[in-house]
């Protein structure tokens, strides 16, 4: 263990900045042996056991003041079945890299999020979504995946083994165990065409289940103390390929949405009053487009202005209502919101914790530029999802507990059963999970 045991014990902080942690010591096995291993030595040492992948979680899920497990030698793929279309994973590679070395092979997940920095493990532990009429969230095209539990011991799990492990593990919040590999369904690269265009909240808001049924990845953006919106559809396309210019990508993906962007940020932190009107500004600063290009090039886009974020699921039914709510809070406050409010979809999956668990969902995502206080936007926000049996994003900023989620989940007690029985002794806690699960 000496090889791969950092031995240090350093400030340990997410992406955004607002959760640190200063574990004991840092481990980076080099194979699931030397996790395994990590995993018994930590529960003999007396210590806790978290393992995070790229920090891009807002809540504490990965934070430890025992043994931080560091996946990034546990990266590339296991195996391509192109028979079955699935692709075996180790659990710290990135989703860029799994992305693009898919599409090396001709093939592609069916659906993702709109970045690609976390590792598959991360991302699929805490919920991670793209948008989709009839395509999950990345944890739902999961077909089998690999654990180490609290006894050290390596658990493969999938539909036929360990079923119910596997009913619970893909969406684990890290209070399973440590995922080490995972098998994804993939099918042979396709193309998709994105029509990105503005329109106004009225009417996005008035023709929404429409615009959800016409396509088959809806989303959209509203800029408060605007009536703007720009949306998104994806659908798929016979080509040919049309990509975006590479001037006209950094321009408008590059310039606008990371650099002109970020200095409107800057300004608005600095001087609140101006925020209203950049928002005008910002909500009016991208035309309309249309592209076709490869899914990750469609799905996914540079996201380098750093935020803090809260996001909550919805029952799909219950979007219009909540958005309106949300505007009509941030019209009639003090409150300035720099930042767009983005919204987008999923359908009903079987996943104990999954935040779309047995019901089509709607996503409500707020965000605040690192360093302005975000709080009483937040908690305006939130009081308006819990009202409508919200469900918060596993990684993203909120103040629910386990009374609250019991509520919201009918599957919850099922999944903190699982848990008692795979660590009895919590060996895999943190104060995040103690609120949210429960002791």
């Amino acid at each position: 263990m000496s090889s791969t045991a950092s031995g240090k014990s350093g400030t340990w902080r997410n992406w955004a900045g607002n959760v640190t942690a200063r574990p004991a010591r840092e481990v980076t096995p080099a194979s699931v042996e030397e996790l395994s291993a990590a995993v018994r030595k930590a529960a003999e040492d007396g210590l806790k056991v978290k393992a995070v992948g790229t920090g891009h979680s807002f809540t504490a899920t990965a934070a430890t003041d025992g043994v931080l497990i560091r996946p990034q030698l546990l990266t590339g793929i296991r195996n391509i079945d192109r028979e079955n279309l699935t692709v075996t994973v180790e659990a710290g590679t990135p989703l860029k890299r799994l992305n693009m070395a898919l599409a090396r092979e001709g093939l592609s997940l069916t659906n993702m999020g709109d970045i690609m920095e976390q590792t598959v493990s991360g991302a699929t532990s805490t919920g991670t979504h793209g948008t989709g009429r009839e395509s999950g969230s990345i944890a739902a095209q999961i077909k089998a995946l690999e654990l180490v539990t609290a006894d050290g011991a390596v658990l493969t799990c999938s539909e036929k083994e360990n079923p119910e492990v596997f009913a619970a593990a893909r969406v684990g919040i890290g209070a399973l165990g440590i995922i080490t590999a995972i098998t994804f369904a993939v099918e042979p690269i396709f193309l998709l065409t994105a029509r990105e265009e503005p329109m106004t909240f009225d009417k996005v808001t008035s023709a929404f289940d429409e615009l959800w049924a016409e396509n088959e990845h809806f989303e959209f953006y509203w800029f408060p103390h605007t009536g703007s919106t720009n949306t998104k559809r994806n659908n798929r396309s016979a080509g040919p390929e049309k990509p975006v210019s590479p001037v006209k990508g950094w321009i408008e993906d590059e310039f606008l949405s990371n650099g002109v962007f970020q200095v409107a940020q800057l300004v608005g932190r600095t001087v609140p009053a101006t925020i209203p009107t950049i928002a005008q500004i910002s909500s009016k600063a991208l035309s309309a487009r249309t592209y076709t290009d490869i899914p990750y090039k469609v799905y996914t886009s540079p996201r380098r202005v750093r935020f803090v974020e809260m996001e909550y699921a919805v029952p799909r039914e219950a979007l219009v209502e909540t958005l309106r709510e949300l505007k009509a809070t941030v019209d009639r406050s003090d409150l300035r919101v720099s930042f767009p409010v983005e919204v987008r979809t999923a359908p009903a999956d079987d996943i104990a914790l999954s935040t779309a668990s047995g019901r089509d969902s709607a996503y409500v995502a707020v965000h605040m530029f690192r360093g302005t206080p975000y709080q009483a936007y937040f908690t305006a926000a939130e009081r308006i999802f819990t009202a409508h049996g919200g469900r918060p994003h596993w990684g993203k900023v909120h103040t629910r507990d386990a009374e609250y989620f019991a509520g919201v989940y009918p599957r919850f007690g099922e999944f903190t059963a699982l848990r008692d029985r795979l660590d009895p002794e919590r060996l895999f806690q943190n104060d995040y999970l103690r609120r949210v699960l429960g002791a």
